[in-house]
C-alpha cells in the first residue's frame, strides 16, 4: 500500500508541474512552436540507454550511482539508467521528454540543458549542506533513473510561472505555481520521497534563474517570427508520410 501511495503523489506532482508548464507556455501556441529538437536529443540518449540495458546485463552495475563503487561519472550516466521496470522506464523517458519539450520552448535550448545537467548534479550537494545525504541516498531508487532531474527541470516552470502570474496573472496560475514546492515539501517529510525534495530545489533555481537572466529569456520567439518548421507542420508531414506507407 505504501508502495502505491508513493507512486500516486509522485505522479501527481508530475501532473501538477505539467499542467504549470502548459499554462507557461500557453497550450494554444505549441503547434507554433519550433520542434524541440534539444529534447529530442535527450530522448535519443534516454532510449539509447535503455537499448544498452537490455543488450548488457551489466550497464546498471557500470553506470548506476550506487555510493558503495567508484566512479565519477556515475552521477551522470545513472541518469540515463532506467530501474522501475517496464512501466517506470517508459514513465521515465516520456515525462523527460515533455518536460524538456517545454522547459526548452520556455528557457532556449542553451538554459534548458543547463538547468537539467543542474537537476543532476546540484541535490546531492545540497542534500549534503542540509545533512540529508544519508536520507536520501539509503533508497536504491535513487542509483538510477531520470526522474530527478525531470523533476527538478519541470519545477524551475513553476517557479517560471508564479513570478510571470505576480505581475498580473490569474489566482489559478499563482495557486498551481505555488502547489509544486507544498506537495514537494509535504512529499519529503511523509514518506521521505525524493522526488518532492529536488522539486523544491528546481523551484527555487528556476526562479532565481527567471530574475538574473530574464533578458536572454525569449519564449516567445516563435510567436513573433514564426519558424520554418514548427509542430504544426511537422506532425503534418509525418501524418501525409505515415497515409502514404499505409
Amino acid at each position: 500500500m505504501d508502495a502505491i501511495v508513493f507512486n500516486v503523489t509522485t505522479a501527481g506532482l508530475m501532473v501538477l508541474m505539467f499542467k504549470a508548464g502548459m499554462a507557461l507556455i500557453g497550450p494554444d501556441t505549441v503547434s507554433r512552436r519550433r520542434p524541440p529538437w534539444a529534447a529530442a536529443g535527450l530522448a535519443v540518449i534516454a532510449i539509447g540507454a535503455v537499448v544498452t540495458q537490455l543488450c548488457w546485463s551489466g550497464a546498471m552495475d557500470a553506470f548506476d550511482d550506487d555510493p558503495s563503487k567508484s566512479g565519477w561519472w556515475r552521477v551522470v550516466t545513472a541518469v540515463f539508467m532506467q530501474n522501475g521496470g517496464l512501466f517506470g522506464g517508459a514513465w521515465n523517458i516520456a515525462t523527460l521528454v515533455v518536460v524538456a519539450a517545454l522547459a526548452e520552448w520556455f528557457w532556449g535550448a542553451p538554459l534548458m540543458a543547463g538547468l537539467f545537467a543542474a537537476g543532476i548534479l546540484l541535490p546531492q550537494h545540497i542534500d549534503a549542506l542540509f545533512g540529508e545525504s544519508d536520507r536520501a541516498t539509503t533508497d536504491p531508487r535513487n542509483f538510477a533513473g531520470s526522474s530527478g532531474a525531470t523533476y527538478f527541470l519541470a519545477a524551475t516552470l513553476a517557479a517560471a510561472l508564479l513570478l510571470r502570474a505576480a505581475r498580473g496573472g490569474t489566482p489559478t496560475e499563482r495557486l498551481l505555481a505555488l502547489a509544486v514546492p507544498a506537495a514537494g515539501l509535504a512529499m519529503w517529510f511523509a514518506q521521505s520521497n525524493g522526488h518532492g525534495l529536488v522539486a523544491v530545489y528546481g523551484f527555487v533555481l528556476g526562479a532565481l534563474v527567471r530574475v538574473l537572466a530574464r533578458p536572454l529569456i525569449h519564449p516567445d520567439r516563435d510567436l513573433r517570427r514564426p519558424p520554418r518548421t514548427t509542430m504544426a507542420s511537422l506532425t503534418a508531414l509525418a501524418g501525409r508520410r505515415t497515409r502514404q506507407a499505409g
